[in-house]
Parts: C-alpha cells; structure tokens; sequence
C-alpha cells in the first residue's frame, strides 16, 4: 500500500516451489516482494529476460537516515551510490540506464528491451553464454529489466567474489560483442516472449489501457516492441541505440552489500572509469501528451473467463508535489484489504474478483487506476460503485485515522526494502537516476508526512475528473457494457450529490504516530536457533536476526493437497483465504484494520503437503502483533458470508484457469504422472467440490488437523526468545483434544509406460511439461538432485543454452525437482510456437538423455553446486524466508540440516551422485508428457 514504488526484482524461487510467473505493475513498482502485504496491478510497462516480481516502496524517511548511503562521479561522469550493510554476506550491483522504450524512435519499438537481452550474450572477453555461466559458478544471479523510462541490469553475489560479480557487470554495460549471429537468435526469443505476452490477459488489457490513455506520448507503445520491429532489427541499428544512451553520464552505477567504500571505489575505477568513446548526446525528447478534451473509451471483446476493467486519470510525474498524496489516495482508495473499494466494490457489494488502484508516475506525466477483474454480468454495477468510490474521495476529506494509518505503513515499509542487499540497490538506483538525486526520497517522505486530509481532497479533486476518464475492457463475449453505458454511468456520478464515506468500525487499536525508524537494528549476528517442545506437543523453533527491526511468523502442519479427496479438493485454499476473516473477537474488517495497525502482513498458506498462517510485523508492534496472529490460528469462525464470498471468488479463480495456458498444463502434467495419489488435483479444486464446501465442514478440517499437537511455529527477526515463548506457551501449550490422525494415503504406483496428454487451447504458444516420477523430501538423494536440475537450469544451464540460447526456440525454459513427504516428480517445461513443439521435445528429450548417460564435466558440477548454494543464501535474506524453511522443515521432520548445512550437503554431491540420480529419475517408458496449446 502506497509510498514511492521502484521498478520490478526478479523472484527468487524457494528451491521447493519450482516455477513463478508474476505479473508486473504498469510502473513496475507494486506489490510485494519485501513486503507481502502489497496489492499488485496485473497491468504491464516493463519487460524483462524472465519472470518479475514486483517490489515494496523504499527506504529511510529523514535526511540523516538516507546519510548511510555515499554518492559520488567519476571523471567521466558515471555516478555511483553505494551502501554498507553486512547482515548479509551478500552484495548487489545494478546499472542503471537512463534510456528505456520511451526513448526509443518510431522505427526502434523494442529496441531498449532488446539490449537488455544482448548485453549477456557476450562481450569483447566473454563469448556467448560465458556471463551467465561466471556469475551462476560463483553462487550469483544475473537478471535484467526494461521500462519505459529505464534499463536496469543487475547482479546479487557472495560477496567474497564481489570484484568478479561487478567486473562482470562491467564488462557487459561497456564492452558488449552485439554479434551478428547471436542477435539474430536473441530476436526470436524475443519474439517467442511478445507471443507469451500475448497469451497474458492481464498484459493485453494493460496495453489496452496505455495505448488508450496516451494518443502521442510513447508510453502507448508496448516496452518489448512487435514481431514486425523486433525482427526489422540489424546489428547496425542495435550499435546506433548502444552508442547514444549506453555512455558513463546516462548511467547509474548503485551498490549495497558487503563491502568497504575503499575497495569499492578502486574497483569501480578500474572496471569504468576512463573515456569509453561515447560522449553523452543528451536526453531524446519526447512527444508530449496533450491534456485530453474528454474521455476516452475502449472497449474490447476477448476470449477471457472473466472481464477485465481499468477507469483511469491523467497525474503528473514522479517529481511533481502531488505525487505523495495521490500515492496515498491510492493507498486508502484500494491498497489492501482495509482499502475503500476493496471493502465496499468486493467485499460488501461482491461485484469484483479483485480491484486494487495505483499512481504510475513515470518520468513524464502518467496514471491514476482503478483495475478490476470481475464476472461480465456485474460490469455496469462494479464502475459505477467504483467510480462512486472515487467521487466521495474527491468530495469530503479521508478520515485522520484513514490518513494516520497510510502515513505509517508508507513509513514502515521503508523497513521492508531493507531485508535485502538487492532492495537498498533498487531503492537507491531509482532515486538516483529517476528522481535525479538519492536526497528525493527523504523529501518524499517528509511530504508524506505533512500531509492533511485537505492535501488528499485537494488532489482527488484536481486528477480524478470523470469527464477526462480513461475506461477500458478486455470483455468476455457478451458482456453487457458499452461505451454508451461508460458515459451514463460516468454522468450519473459526476452529477449525483457526493456519497458519505463507508461506514467504518472505530478501530479498537490507535495508530501510533510516532515516527518508523530504519536504524534499530543492531550489527549483531544471528542467535542460535531456540526449539521448544510445549506439553500440547506443539514445536516451536525461534532465532533471533537483530539487522532489520521486524520479525517474521510461520505456523505449519501436516495437510495440504495430500490430505483431500475428490470429495473435497480445494479445501485447503479456501480455508487458507477464509481462516483471517473472523474470530470471535474480530470481525473481517477489524482483522484488516489490525493488520494495517500493525503494519505488516497475515495471510493462510497452502500447499501439497502442508497448511498453516503466515506474518510478517514491525518488532515494535510483536506482541499484539503475535496475540491476533494466534487468535486467527486457533479461533478462525469461518462467517458464513465471509466463506461465501470466497468460495465465490475461488470459484471464479477455477472458471479462468484457462486464461493462465501454463498453469493449465502443469495441471495436466499432475493428471497425467498421477492417476490415483491426491498430488493428481489442482491445489484450487475443481467445481463440483468447492460448491460443496461449507463453513462446517471448514471447522471440522480446523479442529481435525490444525490443533495446537500439530503445530510448528517458527519466529525469525528482532525478538526476544522469552517473550516468544512466553506468549507460544500463552496460546499454544495445551492441546484441544479434537485432532485426528493423519489419513492413510497409498502411494502412486509405478508408471507401466510413457503416458501423454493434450489439451487443445486457442494461444499463441504451446506449454509442454516432460517429467518422471520423483522422491521425497529429506531423501538422500534430493541434494544429489537438484544439482541436477540445475545442471540442466539457471541461464548458464543446458537447457537455457541449447534450446533458448542457440536454438531460439523458447523464451521460457527450466527443469526442476518437486519433492513432496510422497514421491514428487522432476519435470522440464517449455513455452514455444506450436510449430516448434515437436523440435522442441526433441532438444529437451536429447539433453536429458545426454545428463543421464554421460558424465558431468567438472566445471560444470562446480556451477551447478555453487549457484545453489550462493542461490540459497540470497533467498534467505529475508526473514519470512528464513521462518518459512524453519518451519517446513521442522514440521517435515528435516530437523535443522537443511538450514543450518545445506551449503555443506550440495557441497559433497558429486558427479556419479548426479549420474546415479538421474539413471534413477529419467526413464522415458517412465515418463508423463503434458502439452496445452493450438
């Protein structure tokens, strides 16, 4: 909710989750990666080499909290800004172009992304593949993203190979080979990429929406360029764009980590200091975007599941005054599930699947959104509730506690940003080169701070005029919305007297109005890890991580998928969406209000072989914060209507699965490897069973498999082990006698041959999954086995090598292991043209045949082991991370082994244990093929 937003970091995966596809925000700056209890935009405006995770707003809040971070120039005019920070013996460096598709000219659309994908594929020192196979061999990750203001490529590594790490980056920004027969390659990954794009609805509806917003401004122009500009492209064009805007005064070199200022500033001296020939030529001006004279409407009939809504306004750039209130206009009109429209357009009216808002503000002026997904019948009711929604925000001033409670959680999320090297990076490079000075964002925070209820009404008034609306949809066949009614409904509201705000409960709890600090945490190291075992039964494991001021809670038990039936699949998904609506001494909304108080997260968390709660709090707030998460564990009362509500909106999420081609062919891939085992079904359940479900029968699963005897709580952060197991022992110490035993499930048998299955979808791509039948977690082979798909995985990989980078034939392509607490599976996917399916089964079948028959190079053992353990410790900078792995794999009966020496476990496999592992795994007439596409 609120604050300044940066642009996209790559998800990380947890080793155990396999494969992401995160939508990206118009701005690239929303939702959660640090802070889970963002709401992201499924709209799209930046581009980038695979999946992105969008990211929290930033950082320190006054002038002396933003002095730990340096900034100086080069003589050739690079600027570099950089941060200490040793919690973590981790360090990020990003390059920060200031050049990205709106700097592009007519006949360049695409070419701003292009670069990021040619800048790794090789230089005048390291041939094609080489960058990402130094960076990978030296546990690092190499990634990169385009937007239309800016270019950014990074890279996160161990810190002891730091000089290496920022050499690397160097060498790319500086002394790319642009080879002719690479780039031609690189086109048609591009183009694979334009394709899955296209097979996105929320992308296609998010350009719907710019290309309508901006008539002239190159913000209507989609970042990743078309088929016919990207393959329009010569090596002659690339260099022209290179030249001009990839030069030291365009650039911003920005660096957190751990590292000392003096070895960093003769590092970068001698990797980009000097004259690199390209004198800057200045900033490409761009057409500027005329104030609109009336609304503008476009309405678009798709093959979608569900409508997609977007009711826009023209607002200012990024450093424009009002950007802080119409940030947190933003914040308090649908932010969260304590924002106005969520509570009133979903939760009260049940008109919409989601809505959220934002304010993209770019370089130049950008957009004020309410985006919706909602069932077709509902589209005339659910604008004109939102817009209703908007026009009171115009009309009377937001509450002081409205406005108290976003001041806070804009300044705590300053906290978030700095769990990770890579997030003081971004936060750090965004205000360096977008906002023109790192000294930006403590005035941005202290204009938040000033702000009054008037300075909101003021700019709702001025930016949210209906008779200059942007109104788009991607509509199903037959919705009933036209471009007739936008105008009536439009109208009706902007003539009507103003609404009163929605009702809202007093809030039992005050928000505090003291100022968030960044700099309690102490440059102490990690406790030891504390374990309990309370008299319930209950475990509870704790580790004290002083650096950052927060702490993270997990509670996990045995369940998940693997406890449904066909009966009742889906169970666990509602129950995790259901289990924070209500307790007997909290409403819903008071829950909601409780977790803004308390500036953090809570949400229920299922998976296939597991079920639990997750938080994540300011230490401040621990113990309230503790005390209403253990309230909605153990006495979550499944309200009828907030059950309702949500096996509805599950419901909904089962009718568009079809929109998401990948996820429908991982569920075809799970069909197909199992035919008897529970893992078969989808974790969201199909219809028949979930129209079934009822708050009974959630109470009854609650009572039988989530008692406190089942329990595993992990608490990681700046706590103190005394007052955690006073209040475990508090809440979680005795046992309520309703617990049942685990059922019996048979285990899957053995596949008796190669079995394969289609579904027919009308996409631009195919999605293939090629897997075997796998093993458990905890088994002695599972290190020995993901070493082997990362082998095959990862950018310096076979896979990625051979079928993305030599043969072009995929934008996305990974291999992974799914372990579960009965056999898993180890499967390959890809997303490919459908007249490349063919071709591309083949390069996959020949590279796991080659990894199962011959023996693994040294070297490149030593990758493969390196990157999982540099991998491991970058995903678990953060807190909820940490408590995440604490927790499963206590309650999976892993113990501590894995978290305490997983490094120490990957380190001994060597090449006959990936050998034998993958002569064990890969058997093609033991084989499950999958395929979903045209």
């Amino acid at each position: 909710m609120g604050g300044r937003r940066l642009p996209p970091e790559r998800a990380h995966d947890q080793r155990r989750v396999g494969m992401c596809a995160s939508e990206v925000h118009p701005s690239g700056r929303t939702a959660a990666v640090q802070s889970p209890r963002r709401r992201g935009s499924q709209a799209l405006a930046s581009e980038g080499k695979h999946h992105t995770s969008p990211c929290p707003p930033s950082g320190p809040v006054t002038a002396s909290e933003v002095s730990m971070a340096i900034r100086y120039a080069l003589p050739n005019g690079l600027t570099v800004v950089f941060e200490e920070q040793h919690a973590a013996k981790v360090a990020a460096f990003q390059v920060w172009v200031k050049a990205g598709s709106a700097d592009e000219r007519p006949d360049q659309a695409g070419l701003a992304h292009l670069h990021e994908h040619m800048l790794f594929k090789g230089t005048e020192r390291r041939g094609p593949g080489e960058v990402a196979r130094d960076v990978e061999s030296h546990g690092g990750e190499i990634n990169a993203w385009t937007s239309y203001d800016q270019t950014v490529y990074h890279i996160v590594i161990a810190s002891q190979f730091a000089r290496m790490g920022l050499d690397i980056l160097g060498d790319a920004v500086r002394r790319s080979a642009f080879d002719a027969g690479e780039l031609s390659r690189e086109i048609e990954v591009v183009c694979e990429e334009i394709k899955r794009s296209q097979d996105t609805p929320s992308r296609r509806a998010s350009r719907d929406l710019f290309s309508t917003a901006y008539q002239v401004h190159p913000y209507r122009l989609p970042v990743i360029g078309t088929d016919e500009s990207v393959r329009s492209f010569t090596r002659e064009k690339v260099l022209e764009f290179y030249h001009r805007h990839y030069t030291p005064k365009n650039l911003v070199l920005s660096v957190a980590g751990d590292l000392r200022e003096a070895e960093l500033r003769e590092w970068v001296d001698d990797i980009f200091g000097g004259d690199w020939g390209r004198p800057y030529e200045g900033r490409v001006a761009r057409a500027p975007e005329p104030v609109a004279a009336g609304r503008r409407i476009l309405l678009r009939p798709d093959e979608v599941k569900e409508a997609y809504l977007h009711l826009a306004f023209g607002i200012p750039q990024a450093d424009h005054e009002d950007v802080p209130a119409l940030d947190v206009l933003a914040m308090i009109a649908g932010q969260g599930d304590a924002s106005r429209l969520v509570r009133e357009v979903k939760r009260r009216h049940n008109l919409v699947n989601d809505i959220h808002t934002f304010a993209y503000t770019p370089t130049d002026p950008g957009l004020f959104s309410a985006s919706m997904t909602l069932q077709p019948a509902n589209a005339v009711r659910a604008l004109e509730e939102a817009a209703r929604g908007l026009a009171t925000l115009r009309a009377t001033p937001v509450t002081a506690e409205e406005l108290a409670t976003a001041k806070a959680l804009v300044e705590a999320e300053a906290v978030y940003q700095r769990e990770t090297v890579q997030g003081v990076a971004r936060k750090m490079g965004f205000y360096q080169s977008g906002m023109g000075s790192l000294e930006a964002e403590a005035r941005y925070y202290e204009a938040v701070r000033n702000l009054t209820p008037e300075h909101l009404r003021a700019a709702a008034e001025r930016y949210l005029r209906f008779d200059r609306a942007v109104v788009t949809g991607l509509l199903p066949e037959g919705t009933p919305l036209t471009e007739a009614q936008v105008h009536e409904v439009l109208d009706a509201v902007d003539r009507a007297p103003a609404a009163a705000p929605p009702e809202r409960k007093p809030r039992k709890v005050a928000v505090s109005d003291s100022p968030v600090r960044i700099l309690k945490g102490t440059s102490a190291g990690p406790s030891d890890i504390i374990t309990e075992k309370l008299p319930s039964g209950a475990t509870i494991v704790v580790r004290v991580e002083p650096a950052v001021p927060l702490f993270a809670i997990r509670a996990a038990f045995a369940g998940g998928l693997r406890y449904e039936t066909p009966e009742d699949n889906g169970i666990t998904t509602l129950l995790t969406r259901s289990i924070t609506r209500g307790t007997p001494t909290h409403d819903a909304e008071e829950v909601s209000d409780l977790i803004d108080a308390y500036a953090g997260s809570l949400g229920g968390q299922g998976g296939r072989n597991s079920v639990g709660l997750r938080g994540e709090f300011l230490s401040r707030h621990f113990e309230p914060a503790f005390r209403l998460f253990a309230d909605c564990l153990l006495n979550p009362s499944f309200p009828e209507a907030e059950v309702a509500r949500e096996r509805t909106l599950l419901l909904q999420d089962i009718l568009t699965r079809e929109d998401k081609p990948s996820s429908v062919a991982f569920d075809l891939f799970s069909k197909t490897i199992y035919r008897t085992h529970p893992y078969r079904m989808p974790t969201t359940g199909e219809q028949a069973s979930v129209e079934k479900l009822t708050p009974e029968l959630l109470r009854a699963w609650h009572a039988a498999h989530m008692d406190p005897s089942q329990l595993t709580l992990s608490v990681v952060g700046d706590v103190k082990v005394d007052e955690v197991m006073a209040l475990a022992r508090e809440y979680f110490g005795a046992s309520r006698g309703k617990a049942a035993p685990p059922p019996k499930v048979s285990l899957e048998a053995p596949l008796e041959g190669p079995r394969e299955a289609k579904k027919v979808l009308a996409r631009a791509q195919a999605h293939l999954v090629l897997g075997f039948p796998g093993i458990r977690v905890g088994d002695p082979q599972q290190h020995a086995l993901e070493v082997l798909s990362t082998v095959l995985s990862g950018q310096g990989g076979r896979l990625f090598v051979e079928l993305r980078d030599k043969r072009s034939m995929a934008y996305s392509v990974s291999s992974f292991a799914i372990e579960g607490v009965d056999p898993g599976y180890f499967a390959t996917y890809m997303g490919t043209s459908p007249e490349k399916v063919d071709a591309a089964l083949a390069g996959i079948r020949a590279e796991l045949e080659r990894v199962r028959d011959e023996p693994i190079p040294a070297e490149e053992l030593a990758r493969a082991k390196q990157h999982l353990i540099g991998t491991h410790e970058i995903g678990l900078q953060r807190n909820g991370s940490r408590a995440a792995l604490l927790a499963l794999d206590t309650c999976y009966g892993l113990g501590l082994e894995n978290f305490l020496h997983y490094a120490d476990h990957v380190a001994k496999v060597s090449a006959d244990d990936v050998r034998e592992v993958a002569r064990k795994i890969i058997n093609f007439d033991r084989s499950a093929l999958a395929v979903v596409g045209p």
